[in-house]
């Protein structure tokens, strides 16, 4: 069976990796060998300067779900670079870096930088960002979209992928916007916004107020924005929302997606992302499938829906 999945010039071993900012820097996750079965690995977003992240709490449970409001904590790109990218190049696993710039200056110093290190097989742009002026997250908008992600393609020669929120009437019309700027991909969906209220103390259970659903809760949604997002770009999608298992995995594949990203999982199950590549083989073997392109948007009543 051939499972290689190549985004731009980025060539992975298989379709699964690990959604950014669910699988750590934990040294005991990365120093498992069953880690380098993983397609690739994608680290919690970094900006250009350190961030705390919001105050707690930071995550609630939902039926069917958690909310998140953990925020964009983490070192900045050069400690990140000096003191996280050694250890995650032993990996062998090729690696996405997630980038989030506050703004499009640091969008470009920010994939300058990475594109003058080794070991990065393609950078991922949290687009979840606030434009200042406009006041609208730049996946909000495609004209935004489009001017961050066209901006950073002059900056870097690495494989952009556009990270996008699905809190937008139309996703597929923002990833459109991307394919014409030039991504080499798509990454969807991010996590919902919403809330939980504590009726005892009437206030929200959150220390940002509101936070980022996600979960099983989220899946069929994910699942028919990847499917309707697959009807509009021919750039590779990279899918996620609620996998918990290769069955999960297999339904985003079908909708037209080219990798899925497991995430909310990994806080239960740090295994699932392996349980997850193991089922898709499992399926490719009972179905008599040679290549896992041959899955992708292979829906019978494909036509029927359109």
């Amino acid at each position: 069976m051939n499972l290689s999945v190549k985004i731009g010039k980025a060539k992975f071993q298989n379709p699964v990796t690990v959604a950014s900012g669910t699988f750590g820097h934990a040294e005991k996750y990365y120093a498992l060998d069953e880690v380098k079965e993983l397609g690739a690995i994608v680290p919690k977003t970094v900006t250009l300067h350190a961030q705390e992240g919001n105050p707690p709490p930071r995550i609630v449970e939902t039926p069917s779900g958690m909310l998140n409001a953990i925020g964009i904590e983490n070192p900045g790109a050069d400690a990140f670079i000096l003191n996280k990218l050694p250890g995650l190049k032993k990996t062998g696993v090729p690696l996405i870096i997630s980038i989030l710039g506050h703004g499009d200056k640091e969008f470009k110093i920010l994939a300058e930088k990475f594109d003058a290190v080794r070991g990065v097989k393609a950078l991922e742009l949290n687009l979840s960002c606030p434009n200042l002026q406009k006041k609208v997250l730049v996946a909000q908008d495609p004209k935004l979209t489009y001017q961050t992600i066209k901006m950073v393609k002059k900056a870097t020669k690495l494989p952009i992928i556009a990270k996008l929120s699905p809190n937008v009437t139309d996703i597929s019309l923002i990833a459109k916007a991307a394919e014409d700027a030039g991504a080499d991909g798509v990454s969807l969906v991010n996590t919902f916004t919403a809330m939980v209220i504590d009726v005892k103390t009437r206030k929200s259970k959150l220390g940002n107020f509101t936070g980022g659903l996600s979960g099983p809760a989220i899946r069929p949604i994910a699942v028919h924005m990847v499917y309707k997002t697959a009807q509009k770009v021919k750039i590779p999608i990279i899918a996620m929302g609620g996998i918990m298992t290769a069955d999960d995995a297999l339904q985003f594949i079908l909708a037209g997606a080219s990798m899925v990203a497991v995430g909310t999982a990994n806080f239960i199950n740090p295994r699932a992302p392996l349980e997850v590549l193991t089922g898709i083989k499992k399926y490719m073997r009972s179905n008599k499938i040679n290549h896992i392109k041959n899955m992708t948007g292979n829906l019978d009543n494909h036509k029927k829906t359109r």
